[in-house]
C-alpha cells in the first residue's frame, strides 16, 4: 500500500500561514479553506509553519501537505460519517531549521491571513533578544520578526485569526506584538503599520477534534487503498465566530460556502457560553477520570462515577454563572452533553489533558470564582478538580505521572512540569504545605487561590483523599 501523494501539481497561491499543525486547525480551518477552495470560492493554499521545534513537519511534508479527514456523529438518530482527503495545504516548515524559507513564505505577495493554534500557552509576552535572521521562542516574537520582515520587503499587512482559547486572543497578540516592537526598539513606522495594515481578529472555534485514530487506523487504511500517517477524525458539528469588520468575508467567503461562521462585532457571549460549558467540563473532568483508567470522553460520560461528576459541575455548577437566558444555556448544555457521549469522536483524555495548568486558569477558574460570588460557598465538583489536577500533576524520577492503572505523560511547559516535579516528595509527605504552595502560585492562576473562603481546606482534604482512597472513592464522595 503507498503512501498518500498528490497526483497533481498545486497551482493555487499559498494565502494561508498556520502556525500550529496540530490535529485541530487540520480538522478545521484547513478544512473550511478545503471546502471553500472545493466551491470555488477561495482558491489558495495553507502554508504550515510549525511553532515548535519539535513537530510532524517531516510526516506533512512526506504525504506533500495531504491528509483524510474523518468526522462522524449522530443527527437526527442516523449515524453519519464523511471522510475526505483535505487537499490545501501546501506542506510544513519547522522555522528553527527553516528560518529564511518561512521568511520568504510569510512575506508572499498573495498571503492575506494567518491562523494559529499555540494553546492558550501560546499567546504571551516573554522577554528575549531580537535575533535576525533567526527563530524567535515565543510565538508572538516570531510574528513580530516576520512582520518586521514582511513590512521592509514593502508587502501590505495581513489579517489575524488565532484560535488559540482565550479572551481577546487577536488583541492580545496584537498587544505582545507591539510589546516586542518597543522591547526591541523597531521603527516607529513599522509599529504604526502594524497598528494601521494588519488586523487582528478575535474569535472563537468549537469543534471537537479526536486526531489520529489509534486502534481505526489499520482498518481505515483498508478502506481508503493507501497509507495515510496523518488521518484526523472529528465531529460533524462546527462552529466559527469571528469578531471583526464583517468586509472579511469578500476575501474570506466562509458564511457563503455555507459554513456555521458568525461575524459578529462582540464575540463575548458565544465565547463564554462555550468555554465554560464545553471546555470547562472537559478540563475539570478529563484529569480524574484518566487516572481512574478511563481513556475516552464517551467512557468517562458512561461511567456510573465520573459521568454524573461531569453532569453535575455542568448543570449544578458552571450552569448559573453563565449569564444566558435560561432556555438558551439548557439546550447549550444539553447539546454539549449529547456530543461528549458521541461514540465516534474517540477523543482521548490525556490529548485534552496537555497545558492543563493554563486550561484550568482559563476554563473553569473563572466559573468557580462567579459560583462562589453568587452562593457564598465552594463549588464542589469544580474546586475537586483542582485537587485532581495537582494528583495528575505528581512525578516519578521519569517525569511520569502515576496511577493505580499505570504511569502517562504529563505534557506541559517545562517551568509547570518542574515545580509540581519539585513538589511532589512534598506532597506525599506534608501534602498541606505542598498544596497551599500550589494554590498560591500566581503565575499559574493570576491570583493567589488561597484567599478563596475554604479553599485550601477542601482541595488537600480531596487531595489527600485521593492519595489515600482513590480517585473513583474521593469522586463518589461530592456527588
Amino acid at each position: 500500500m503507498s503512501l498518500l501523494k498528490r497526483t497533481e501539481p498545486v497551482n493555487m497561491p499559498v494565502k494561508v500561514i498556520q502556525f500550529g499543525e496540530g490535529n485541530f486547525l487540520r480538522a478545521f480551518i484547513d478544512w473550511m479553506i478545503n471546502t471553500m477552495n472545493k466551491q470555488g470560492k477561495f482558491n489558495g493554499m495553507v502554508q504550515i509553519v510549525q511553532p515548535l521545534e519539535q513537530g510532524m513537519s517531516d510526516m506533512i511534508n512526506a504525504q506533500e501537505g495531504l491528509y483524510t479527514l474523518v468526522l462522524r456523529g449522530v443527527e437526527n438518530g442516523k449515524i453519519v460519517e464523511n471522510k475526505e482527503v483535505i487537499e490545501c495545504v501546501k506542506g510544513c516548515l519547522n522555522p528553527y531549521h527553516q528560518w529564511l524559507e518561512t521568511v520568504r513564505a510569510f512575506c508572499g505577495k498573495d498571503v492575506r491571513f494567518v491562523f494559529s493554534n499555540t494553546t492558550e500557552a501560546g499567546i504571551e509576552f516573554k522577554e528575549e533578544p531580537y535575533t535576525p535572521g533567526q527563530c524567535q521562542n515565543t510565538y508572538p516574537a516570531k510574528i513580530t520578526s516576520l512582520l518586521y520582515e514582511r513590512f521592509a520587503a514593502g508587502e501590505k499587512g495581513l489579517n489575524f485569526l488565532p484560535c488559540e482559547l482565550i479572551d481577546k486572543n487577536g488583541t492580545n497578540l496584537k498587544n505582545c506584538i507591539l510589546k516586542y516592537a518597543d522591547l526591541w526598539n523597531l521603527s516607529e513606522e513599522f509599529k504604526n503599520w502594524v497598528k494601521t495594515e494588519n488586523t487582528f481578529f478575535n474569535t472563537l472555534v468549537d469543534r471537537i477534534v479526536a486526531g489520529y485514530p489509534r486502534n481505526e487506523a489499520a482498518e481505515m487504511e483498508k478502506q481508503f487503498g493507501y497509507e495515510d500517517k496523518l488521518i484526523d477524525c472529528g465531529e460533524i458539528f462546527h462552529f466559527f465566530v469571528i469578531e471583526g469588520p464583517k468586509s472579511i468575508e469578500e476575501e474570506l467567503p466562509l458564511q457563503a460556502a455555507g459554513l456555521n461562521v458568525v461575524i459578529t462585532d462582540n464575540q463575548t457571549p458565544y465565547r463564554t457560553r462555550k468555554v465554560r460549558f464545553l471546555n470547562g467540563a472537559h478540563t475539570g473532568n478529563v484529569l480524574a477520570a484518566s487516572l481512574g483508567g478511563l481513556t475516552y470522553v464517551d467512557e468517562m460520560m458512561k461511567d456510573p462515577v465520573f459521568g454524573k461528576l461531569v453532569r453535575k459541575s455542568v448543570k449544578e455548577e458552571i450552569y448559573c454563572t453563565v449569564d444566558l437566558p435560561d432556555q438558551e444555556k439548557t439546550f447549550f448544555a444539553d447539546s454539549v452533553m449529547e456530543r461528549f457521549e458521541n461514540p465516534f469522536a474517540m477523543h482521548r483524555l490525556l490529548s485534552i489533558s496537555l497545558n492543563s495548568v493554563s486550561k484550568w486558569k482559563v476554563r473553569v477558574l473563572p466559573s468557580l470564582l462567579d459560583y462562589v460570588k453568587l452562593n457564598a460557598k465552594l463549588p464542589q465538583c469544580l474546586a475537586f478538580s483542582l485537587a485532581a489536577l495537582i494528583r495528575f500533576y505528581m512525578q516519578n524520577d521519569k517525569a511520569e505521572g502515576t496511577s493505580e492503572h499505570g504511569t502517562y505523560p504529563v505534557s506541559d511547559s517545562p517551568d509547570i512540569l518542574k515545580f509540581f516535579a519539585g513538589l511532589t516528595p512534598q506532597l506525599e509527605t506534608a501534602p498541606a504545605d505542598a498544596v497551599k504552595a500550589i494554590l498560591a502560585n500566581t503565575s499559574f492562576w493570576e491570583m493567589d487561590l488561597n484567599t478563596i473562603p475554604g479553599m485550601t481546606d477542601y482541595v488537600t482534604e480531596k487531595f489527600v483523599m485521593i492519595r489515600e482512597k482513590g480517585i473513583r472513592a474521593a469522586a463518589e464522595s461530592i456527588l
